[in-house]
Parts: structure tokens; C-alpha cells; sequence
């Protein structure tokens, strides 16, 4: 296992500034992470810091809330993309999963995936806010929408990643779609949980601290 490899070098904070996303890619460049996850409107930046690496830009979509309108989640992804993003990663319309609207939330992800034309599509649940019953429905519509990876959290909520998620997440997807732990992953100890659980990718903004005797 290369932990270094299962990492999206996160900085996703609204102070950020493009001096922040320098020293980040530059970090990821160091440690040969698999992605950085940045705010949309350094995606260019990010792109240029990062060419003639193995590490991909990825950036969020709909965030942190979720409950930007289908058609505003679909115009970031299209914008996203044509900015030179190899990933994105969007929220989940949490209020419609729990207004019990599949068929809403089924196709706000289906608008972004189309929109992403064919890039790595990661839909955060905000599992914190959601039962198990929902995060395994959350799971599933996905999937069927033609997500690449679930996971768990935007960083921002009441809460963050949790094996039990995790856990209940990967026995929902199976092989069909990947599972990514993010919120509150600051220690090599919690990063393996989430491993085990069934994570293939962690978001994190501490990933030089995981990555220190890898």
C-alpha cells in the first residue's frame, strides 16, 4: 500500500490564496500525492504547478452546501473541466435525500457527471447529517448515476469521516465505485481506519503529517 498514492492534498479553506496553492502543489510534487482538491478558481494554477507530475487537480463542485440548483452544479463542472480539472468532486442535494426526492438527487448527479465529460466524479454524501439507512440510498443512487467514488464529507459540516460510514458505504457500492474518506483525517492511525473500512482515497489537509515516515 502506498499511502502517498491514496491521497488528495487537500486546501479548500475561503482564505486561501494562490501563494497557499503554490506551496501545496508543491508539497504534492514532494510526496508524490495522487491529487490536490482546490478550490475551482485555481484549477489553472494548480494545472500549471503540476505538469509533468503524477499528481492530478481536483476540485469541488456545488460546495460546501449542495444545494446550488442542478443547472449551477452542471455550469461549475463544464467550467471545472474546460479549466483543465482531472477530478471533481460534488455535493450531494442533502435536503432532497431527506425530503425522500431520489429521483432530484438522482439527477443532479447525473447533470455533473455528463458535464464532466468522463473525468473521475467523486459525490460527497454529508454522511454527518445522514442516517445509515440514507447514506446507504445516497450510495446507491450514485452509483446508478455514474459516480466514480462516494465520500463521506466536505470538511465544513458538523462532522467528518467515521469508519462506520465508511464502512456502510463500501458494502453499498461493492466494486461498482470507490469509496474516499475526508473531514478530520489528521493522524497515519485514523488514515489506516478508513483504509481498512474500505477508503481507497483520503482527503486530507494534513497530508505531509500522514505521509512523514511512509
Amino acid at each position: 500500500m502506498d499511502l502517498r498514492r491514496m491521497i488528495d492534498h487537500t486546501l479548500l479553506k475561503p482564505e486561501a490564496t494562490a501563494a497557499d496553492i503554490r506551496a501545496l502543489c508543491e508539497e504534492a510534487k514532494e510526496r508524490n500525492f495522487k491529487a490536490v482538491c482546490i478550490p475551482p478558481r485555481f484549477v489553472p494554477l494548480a494545472k500549471e504547478q503540476l505538469q509533468k507530475t503524477d499528481t492530478v487537480v481536483c476540485t469541488v463542485i456545488g460546495f460546501p452546501l449542495g444545494y446550488n440548483t442542478t443547472a449551477q452544479k452542471a455550469a461549475e463542472a463544464r467550467e471545472a473541466v474546460e479549466a483543465g480539472a482531472d477530478e471533481v468532486d460534488m455535493v450531494l442535494a442533502v435536503g432532497a435525500l431527506k425530503e425522500g426526492d431520489t429521483a432530484y438527487v438522482e439527477e443532479d448527479i447525473r447533470a455533473v457527471r455528463a458535464a464532466s465529460e468522463g473525468r473521475i466524479l467523486k459525490v460527497i454524501l454529508e454522511t454527518c447529517l445522514l442516517t445509515e439507512e440514507e447514506i446507504r440510498t445516497a450510495s446507491r443512487m450514485a452509483v446508478e448515476a455514474g459516480a466514480d467514488f462516494v465520500k463521506t464529507s466536505t470538511g465544513f459540516s458538523t462532522g467528518g469521516a467515521t469508519v462506520n460510514a465508511v464502512q456502510w458505504m463500501k458494502e453499498t457500492v461493492g466494486a461498482q465505485a470507490e469509496v474516499k474518506a475526508s473531514g478530520g483525517i489528521r493522524d497515519k492511525e485514523t488514515a489506516i481506519k478508513m483504509i481498512e473500512a474500505g477508503a481507497t482515497r483520503l482527503g486530507t489537509s494534513s497530508g505531509m503529517a500522514l505521509t512523514e515516515t511512509v
